[in-house]
């Protein structure tokens, strides 16, 4: 999976660092990359795995840290 970075927005995790950063762009699906590693690989998720994972993080006891 490639994005063109003309296309679309890439956002930084607000809980990223200075170092270990992910950013998220959201297109047909969402797609997560190493900002540090612009050019490198990509994970992709459809809509639905996406929304999921973030209902998970975000349920009591998932041991996820709140902003």
């Amino acid at each position: 999976m490639r994005f063109d970075d003309a296309e679309v927005r890439w956002r930084k995790s607000s809980a990223s660092g200075s170092e270990n950063c992910v950013e998220v762009a959201f297109a047909d699906h969402v797609a997560v990359r190493d900002s540090s590693n612009p050019h490198g690989a990509l994970l992709g998720f459809s809509a639905y795995s996406w929304c999921s994972f973030l209902s998970e993080l975000k349920a009591p006891g998932s041991g996820a840290r709140s902003s």
